[in-house]
């Protein structure tokens, strides 16, 4: 079996046909399972080589932890969600659209799954003609790194986010309102165009601009007074070039809209051991002079002051947790951009610049 060369951020690699199927009955948790088991293929040996489909693993295992972490997910709600799409996996089949052909093809995504409740984990085995479109293909993938698609509380901000990276270079997308019905899945929901537009794409774009510096927004096309279409703007990504270190070449490298910095997000890149030594400090100096004294006397602790001392810990664990989870987000863009051929120092610089970190 040939090496993969897994990246330390998962990524979604699938056809552009892929891209725009229709899924079915799948909601916004469905298809993060989805998502996040096509994220472990990978694709690549160890030189870099593109694998054909039939060279790529088939079976791959997800639990309801790995899920809940990436998605910020209830770790119960994750289980029974693990639970849920065993079944609708194996069932559901994916509708492609084959105008070239005159065909329309629906594919069965999984042979076979299982969820293990003693583990709680989702066990799958991928059908061998789904496979063509999962394998990277130059000029025919979508990729994207999954983390970006993470907070995102709608399935249509979703599909429509990964619609914008099919075209990222165009700054532009035009799709049929038929199309987007399509794409979306709609079935026979909305059947007025107000409400379609209200409930999935305005929302999309609206939650997608909150989270992105894409500057996103849509123009409605029309045929007389009726909309026929949906061009939708945004700003482009751009291309630089990287150096891959398995290749030892120069690749080219896509640089996109920035994630916005909210206020209450921490910019410091703190250490752990500097997390500990805060919270140390912040210790000392918020547990009450009553249980100070009674610990340096040896008295015992009366109730009322131990359970300020107990509520007071809680709270400063909670807060080095926080600073502990900003410091590993930041390590994560920073490590992202190091694969791209840059040195930490070089990287670094780039996040600040991107307003990444």
């Amino acid at each position: 079996m040939e090496k993969l060369n897994r990246r330390k951020s998962p990524k979604v690699y699938k056809n552009k046909k892929l891209n725009s199927a229709n899924f079915g009955t799948y909601n916004l948790n469905d298809y993060q399972v989805f998502l996040q088991l096509i994220s472990m293929i990978g694709g690549v040996d160890e030189t870099g080589k593109y694998l054909q489909p039939q060279e790529l693993q088939r079976e791959y295992t997800l639990t309801a932890k790995e899920f809940s972490r990436q998605f910020g997910v209830e770790l119960d709600g994750a289980y029974t969600t693990l639970k849920r799409v065993a079944k609708k996996l194996t069932e559901t089949s994916i509708t492609l659209e084959k105008p070239e052909l005159f065909e329309t093809w629906h594919i069965a995504l999984c042979a076979e799954a299982k969820y293990n409740h003693k583990q709680g984990s989702l066990s799958i085995e991928f059908t061998p003609n789904i496979m063509p479109y999962l394998a990277q293909v130059k000029q025919k993938f979508v990729l994207y790194n999954l983390k970006e698609i993470a907070n995102f509380g709608s399935l249509y901000s979703t599909r429509l986010y990964e619609l914008i990276q099919e075209f990222k270079d165009t700054g532009y997308i035009i799709k049929s309102v038929t199309q987007l019905r399509e794409t979306f899945a709609v079935g026979k929901k909305f059947k007025l165009y107000n409400d379609f537009k209200r409930f999935t794409f305005a929302h999309a774009v609206e939650e997608i601009n909150s989270q992105y510096e894409m500057n996103l927004r849509f123009e409605e096309l029309k045929d007389g007074r009726k909309v026929v279409a949906i061009r939708f703007e945004f700003t482009p990504s751009h291309t630089g070039q990287g150096y891959n270190p398995a290749t030892k070449q120069m690749v080219n490298v896509t640089v996109k809209p920035p994630r916005k910095i909210k206020n209450d997000q921490q910019e410091l890149n703190l250490k752990p051991s500097i997390a500990k030594r805060i919270s140390g400090t912040v210790l000392k100096t918020i547990t009450t002079p009553e249980v100070h004294q009674a610990i340096k006397s040896g008295e015992p602790i009366l109730p009322a002051a131990k359970k300020a001392r107990e509520r007071r810990t809680t709270t400063v664990k909670k807060i080095v947790e926080d600073i502990s989870k900003t410091s590993t987000e930041v390590k994560e863009i920073i490590n992202a951009f190091m694969e791209e051929g840059l040195t930490e120092t070089q990287a670094t610089i780039k996040a600040i610049k991107l307003k990444l970190i």
